[in-house]
């Protein structure tokens, strides 16, 4: 009997299909890990300390059973350790993992248990944090050549990837970025920044976020001129638009236009179109009563900064907004240590575990 020439696929029914992992969805969060929903949920809520107990216990425990589940509590387990600042702590866990690209980290190693997955099960963010320690360690030279070495990775992965896992990598590649964007930043390497920027842009030439962050960079390095170029083609972009984070950020790289130019007054009439859209931009709430300080309206500075954490405390309670507003009671009030303390003890009620509280400098 003679064969079809052009046969037509077929998948065997005994052969599971192989999968990426990013595609691979999931009825909860639980079906994918132990508990995984309670972790979310307690990281949501800044309760870091509660994450540390949860994994000891589910250590303890023998809950987790499968590879993919010790690796998603020991991510969680690292991030807490990290917002409480125990960075020396967190990155010796992380150590234990020796190479993130070896062997016994990828699902097909184990087909019994991961039939229809294959990848690696390492999450990214144990990757960025593989990278970021180090700098928080004051090794800022080997934290950057892991970030540069990490989006090495995510461009590799770029080449390979389509759809939705595809998406996914295009976006870490950005958070990569401008990972490495922020450090630069804070070295006064603006250079780099820029052409990271520009590289950003060439395949995102319209949004008006990267833009805006062109020019701030553009503003750090006294080139005025180009930095109300890039606001202005914001401006432009966003004009017809209706949500209300694109019209605050035209207003608010407005403000810092007239701030650099020390004209707090027009700054101020800016930030308050900003509220008075969004009550909650602790961006424009915060720049508004430095302004105001500025014009040596103090009582109208600390008011404002007291309103936002009185009407809107989980938005609000930062510690740049804190330390700018104890620097206002030192300026404002004589007994300004008093106020101070009171302020710190309603923190230590409401603030998340990983607030800095010596931000009150008490």
């Amino acid at each position: 009997m003679a064969s079809d020439p052009d046969p037509e696929p077929q998948s065997d029914p005994q052969t599971p299909t192989i999968t990426d992992p990013l595609t691979n969805e999931f009825a909860t969060l639980n079906d994918l890990t132990h508990d995984l929903d309670s972790l979310h949920e307690l990281a949501t809520r800044g309760s870091w300390r509660s994450i540390l107990d949860k994994v000891a216990r589910a250590r303890a425990l023998s809950f987790l059973r499968k590879p993919h589940e010790h690796l998603t509590y020991l991510a969680f387990h690292v991030i807490a350790l990290s917002k409480l600042r125990r960075f020396a702590e967190a990155s010796a866990e992380l150590d234990t993992l020796d190479d993130l690209d070896a062997a016994h980290y990828l699902y097909q190693t184990y087909p019994n248990i991961y039939p229809t997955r294959s990848g690696s099960m390492v999450p990214f963010s144990l990757r960025w944090l593989h990278a970021l320690l180090p700098i928080k360690l004051g090794k800022r030279q080997l934290g950057l050549d892991r970030f540069y070495a990490l989006l090495d990775f995510v461009r590799s992965k770029l080449e390979l990837k389509d759809g939705i896992s595809g998406n996914i990598w295009k976006k870490r590649e950005g958070f990569v970025i401008n990972s490495i964007i922020g450090h630069h930043l804070t070295n006064k390497e603006f250079s780099v920044c820029l052409n990271l920027i520009q590289f950003l842009l060439s395949s995102d030439p319209s949004n008006p976020i990267l833009i805006s962050k062109l020019g701030y960079i553009q503003m750090q390095i006294g080139d005025l001129e180009s930095a109300k170029s890039s606001f202005n083609r914001v401006e432009s972009m966003v004009e017809t638009e209706s949500e209300v984070e694109l019209k605050n950020l035209v207003n608010r790289n407005k403000a810092m236009v007239y701030m650099v130019g020390k004209d707090y007054v027009s700054a101020v009439r800016e930030y308050e179109e900003c509220i008075e859209r969004d009550p909650m931009d602790v961006v424009a709430i915060n720049n508004k009563a430095i302004c105001l300080m500025y014009l040596r309206d103090l009582p109208d500075s600390i008011k404002v900064l007291e309103s936002a954490l009185e009407r809107v405390p989980t938005v609000a309670l930062n510690e740049t907004l804190v330390v700018n507003l104890c620097s206002m009671y030192e300026l404002a009030y004589v007994n300004h240590s008093d106020i101070k303390r009171t302020l710190s003890n309603w923190i230590a009620r409401v603030a998340p575990d990983d607030f800095d509280s010596s931000c009150t400098r008490i």
